[in-house]
């Protein structure tokens, strides 16, 4: 199957370029701004395309004319180009429950519902109209997703951020998102997503405890319902890749070295230890929702990450003679290594036991030719 994401290197789109590749094997076309600016160029990306995913949008603008008629113009640009491809594509339509609004971006989304049903109609494909609610997750936008990117990002930085009022609001974490605009691929619907409910003010002091538990010894907090492990997932990807590593305490006496490794607050977890010959390697991998720590106890080792459909790489070197720690945030391919000369031990720990048939873990590896 060969799917296209507008907007695909956007927040909603890159979660749902994730998800098509760890679940179903497909590397969606991206296309950006710039495949949007021409109808004629969009028409031949998509000419052998099955299914469009339309999540490109616009959120913020200089004034509310722009943000009303920047959602239509988006719109109008996809039509032109299936009327330019001239066969049937399945289009799948992140809209916004604010469809039903009158304000301008509920107005510009509701019209290119419109202009995109009809244009599908016209080539025969199918047309699904997703209405999404407010929206969340790993690597959002400070002030431009949602406020709680913004919460996010400041309460990591060390700040707190100004609450100007509080409400019980709807949000839906983007992997979620993702899987009701992937579920509605070949569909002619329009449907309405739910969410969970949490107050404004709720999800800031959420974030406060994430902060004051995890920046002083990255303990990990109470993440026993999803609503709690999404924010802290949120927030974790705020912190990286600035607070790590970590060195915690050691204590020592004529035994040997004492020291903590994980302290969890809630949930169930399991940890494991491994050992590893000098220039091997373990991991090459990447998770969707899986909270897992390294923790080097013997040995020199290197571990690398690199964020999912991205090419820079983050590296740390970690030493068991500074026993130090990194968490693996979701969504960030990873591996560790053995660069010395002795056997490395290294422990691992996760927020969940391992389901054999679930096992949230995806193979690909750090180095740049997996993503070709």
């Amino acid at each position: 199957m060969r799917v296209a994401i507008t907007g695909g290197h956007g927040f909603l789109g890159w979660h749902t370029a994730c998800r098509l590749r760890a679940l179903h094997g497909v590397d969606a076309v991206r296309l950006g701004r710039a495949e949007l600016d021409d109808p004629q160029a969009l028409g031949d990306l998509l000419s052998d395309v099955d299914a469009v995913l339309h999540v490109a949008g616009v959120n913020r603008a200089g004034t509310d004319d722009e943000v009303e008629r920047g959602n239509v113009a988006l719109a109008e640009t996809l039509a032109a180009a299936l009327a330019a491809a001239g066969r049937p594509v399945g289009v799948v339509f992140a809209n916004s429950v604010q469809a039903e609004l009158d304000n301008p971006y509920g107005r510009g989304k509701a019209r290119a519902a419109e202009i995109l049903s009809g244009a599908v109609g016209a080539t025969g494909g199918s047309f699904a109209d997703i209405l999404l609610p407010n929206l969340y997750g790993e690597h959002g936008r400070p002030g431009y997703n949602s406020f709680v990117a913004t919460f996010a990002h400041e309460v990591a930085a060390g700040r707190t951020p100004h609450l100007s009022g509080d409400r019980e609001i709807a949000l839906l974490h983007a992997q979620d998102a993702a899987a009701a605009l992937i579920s509605a691929i070949g569909t002619d619907t329009r449907t309405v997503v739910g969410a969970e409910s949490i107050g404004i003010g709720e999800v800031l002091a959420l974030f406060q405890e994430f902060h004051d538990l995890y920046v002083p010894a990255a303990e990990v907090p109470d993440i026993s319902t999803p609503m709690r492990r999404n924010l802290f997932n949120t927030y974790r990807a705020a912190a990286f890749p600035e607070m790590w590593p970590v060195s915690p305490q050691v204590h020592a006496d004529n035994r040997g070295d004492l020291f903590e490794t994980v302290r969890a607050h809630g949930g169930t977890g399991m940890a494991f230890m491994s050992t590893t010959h000098p220039g091997q390697k373990r991991g090459e991998h990447y998770h969707l929702h899986k909270v897992e720590r390294f923790f080097v106890v013997k040995g020199e080792a290197e571990v690398q990450l690199r964020r999912l459909l991205h090419d820079d790489v983050v590296t740390f070197r970690l030493s068991g003679d500074t026993p130090s720690f990194v968490d693996m945030p979701t969504l960030w391919v990873h591996n560790i290594r053995n660069v010395g000369e002795t056997e490395l031990i290294t422990m691992f720990w996760s927020d969940q036991l391992l389901d054999q048939a679930n096992p949230d873990q995806f193979p690909e590896a750090i180095a740049q030719e997996a993503l070709a």
